[in-house]
Parts: structure tokens; sequence; C-alpha cells
């Protein structure tokens, strides 16, 4: 296992249309988002609705701080370590100029990061790079202190880490080659058909319980082989968390997520089991940018870019699937 990190300099916001993240109220989006911004592309700036929704965002209080040893080793070493993704055009997309990723779980992991070491915290982040197969590992050996990565909250997965969340509601859906969009519409015309999915990922599931006699089904170990796999028809559609695919759509016209999400996935933020106060510290946190408007403010910044209506109720920190 291989991982990268980069530390960014001083924030040159990537444009918010650029970073689209989105959950349980997908069903009002367009599922043809071929004419999304380019991947990488770098024309917001200070003063941007994400760059005013980061700024808004709360700062605990010292006691806070000092009541949780997982939050004080944070501040003490003066950065927040966050597993994750910057390629991700839907949740975390890498500035082009070098500045902070935008996107609705990089901003999570910027407002989290304030909350601990303060005003300007949030540019005190290291992301390092994780994948499906390694984010436990990750989590359990302490080389991050959390992963934020369109992370569903799962029995198995709580078996050997903790969440913190959910923070934010998405669902497993489909993904398929432009030209076919027209022929799926849900896992009921997934009978007979060639499937990719990532390995150790919610879609294996999915497909085993919602997919009557599937073909060949694939498991790939990141997104990057699984949309190839799909454009270079080695498969006819390909299973994951909503926001994931719809993400791949706004960065490719060749690919199109089709139908609605037919299982609902809470995404979480991953936390080792032997930091005991994580849990409460960060779930204290994600009230506290909930009861702010902030949480509000960063879904209109990203999701609300491609989303009619208001932003939906967000869901309760703390409850966990069962």
């Amino acid at each position: 296992m291989t991982s990268t990190s980069f530390r960014p300099g001083r924030r040159a916001v990537v444009a918010a249309a650029a970073a689209l993240p989105l959950g349980a109220a997908l069903a009002a989006c367009s599922s043809d988002t071929g004419d999304g911004p380019a991947l990488g592309e770098d024309d917001a700036a200070e003063g941007s609705p994400f760059a005013d929704a980061i700024e808004s965002g709360p700062v605990a209080e010292d006691d806070a701080i000092s009541a949780s040893a997982w939050a004080t080793a944070i501040k003490d070493k003066g950065s927040l370590i966050r597993g994750g993704t910057v390629a991700n055009q839907v949740f975390s997309l890498a500035s082009t100029s070098g500045g902070q990723p935008t996107g609705f779980d990089a901003g999570i992991t910027q407002l989290l990061a304030k909350y601990i070491l303060g005003e300007g915290g949030d540019e005190k982040v290291e992301y390092v790079d994780t994948t499906v197969e390694t984010r436990e590992k990750l989590v359990e050996n302490g080389t991050v202190d959390c992963v934020i990565a369109t992370y569903s909250i799962t029995p198995e997965r709580l078996e050997v880490i903790n969440f913190a969340g959910p923070y934010y509601l998405s669902g497993t859906a489909i993904q398929v080659r432009t030209e076919d969009k027209d022929t799926v519409s849900g896992p009921e015309d997934l009978s007979g058909l060639n499937l990719v999915t990532q390995s150790n990922s919610t879609g294996v599931q999915a497909i085993e319980e919602s997919v009557t006699d599937p073909g060949d089904v694939q498991t790939l170990p990141d997104n990057e082989s699984c949309v190839a796999a799909l454009k270079q028809e080695r498969s006819d559609a390909y299973v994951l968390d909503q926001g994931v695919l719809l993400g791949n759509s706004a960065a490719d016209p060749d690919v199109t997520v089709v139908g609605e999400p037919f299982v609902d996935d809470p995404y979480g933020i991953g936390l080792s089991q032997d930091d005991e106060d994580a849990v409460d510290f960060v779930n204290t946190f994600l009230q506290a940018i909930i009861d702010s408007g902030t949480w509000e403010s960063l879904w209109t910044a990203t999701v609300g870019e491609v989303i009619d209506g208001d932003a939906p109720e967000p869901p309760v920190p703390g409850d966990l699937p069962s």
C-alpha cells in the first residue's frame, strides 16, 4: 500500500461548481451531468460561496479541546491529517493552483481543522490518499487522524473502526455509458449484465442484495479502474455510491448516472477505536456546524449548485445504522 500526501499553501479556492457533493436529495438532480465543469477548473476566489462557508465555521472553546485527548494531539502538532481523496470532482477536488481542495468532504475537513486549530486552521490540513481497501488500515495504525471520503457507515466497518456522524446521506446508484442511458433505470434492469464495483465497497453488497442473476461481477481497486472498465465495455454498468458516480459524470460526458439511489448510504467520519473521545468531539463539531447554519451554507455552495430546491435536513450526528 502506497499513500501520497500534500499540504497546500494559501487557499486559492476551486470553483464551487466544480465540487458538487450530493446525498438523499439527489433524486431531484438531472442524471445527465456530462456538461458539468471541467475537472481541475480553478475559477473561484476568496469571497466565493465555498470560501464564505468555510469562513463562517465555528471554533471550539479551549476547554472543549483540552477535554479531548484526540483534539489536543491534533492541536499540539498544528495540523489535521485527513485520509481521503483529492481527485473526486464531486466531494474533494484538488486546486490546480496549489490551494485548498473544494467539495463537500473537503469543506467538512477544513471546517473540522478550523474548529480544532482556530482561525486559519482550515489551511492546516495534510491530505493523505486512501482507497476503499486502505481506509480502515490507515485509521487503525494512526497514519491519519480521520477519514472523510464519502465513507459509508456499515456494521462491518464499525467492527474495526469508529464513525462520527452521519454528516450526509447518499445512496447506491448505477452508472452506464451515456450511449446506453435509456436502457437502464434501476437494479431490475441489471439482470444478465456485466457489472463492476469497487472491492470492499458497499456496491458489492448492493449487487448481492438487489440484482437478480447478474452476469460477470468485477471488483476493482479504485474508481478510475471501474470507470475504465465501463468505458472499455468490459462491464455494462458501474454500481456504487451515487455521489462518487456523479463526480465521474461531471468530469466525463461519456458516462451517466441513471435512475435513483436504491440503497441508503450514510456518510461518516472514520476514527480509530483507540481514540475513545474522538467520536463525541467530532459529533459535537458536526452539530455545531449544523446549528450555526454552516452545514447549509456548505451544501448551498456545492450540492445546491446542481440540485434544485432548498438544502435537506442534515442527518443527526450519532444516529448510526444498526
